[in-house]
């Protein structure tokens, strides 16, 4: 994991979660903008999957454990794909409430992946 990218994408999912947060208390129903900055999320989480998949096939190792490493980062992967899909099904504004849900839950297991591989 390199530390300027989890750091950048910590700062696009909470900014994101806090956008998504204001469209929903503005009762914004989802649009092809609110999906777009959970796309984004969701982008920068591909580009941290394929980077620690090379430094571990490199032989960079997870300080505490590179499993656990995985499993949050692959759950992470999963979360706005989920969430965008509940946002097309049901359009509502509560749905938009669902996707800045989705991108701040993403930062807490950023934060979480960061403890997890450095150490601390």
């Amino acid at each position: 994991m390199i530390d300027w990218l989890i750091n950048l994408l910590l700062a696009i999912s909470f900014l994101a979660a806090v956008a998504l947060f204001v469209m929903s208390i503005a009762r914004r129903k989802p649009s092809l903008v609110s999906l777009s900055v959970l796309g984004l999320v969701e982008l920068g989480l591909l580009v941290q999957t394929v980077v620690s998949i090379v430094l571990v096939s490199g032989g960079e190792r997870a300080k505490t454990d590179t499993i656990e490493f995985f499993g949050y980062l692959f759950v992470a992967l999963m979360i706005p794909i989920g969430a965008g899909f509940w946002a097309l099904v049901e359009r509502n504004r509560w749905s938009t409430m669902v996707l800045a849900v989705a991108a701040g839950t993403v930062g807490v297991m950023l934060a979480r992946m960061q403890q997890i591989w450095f150490g601390f």
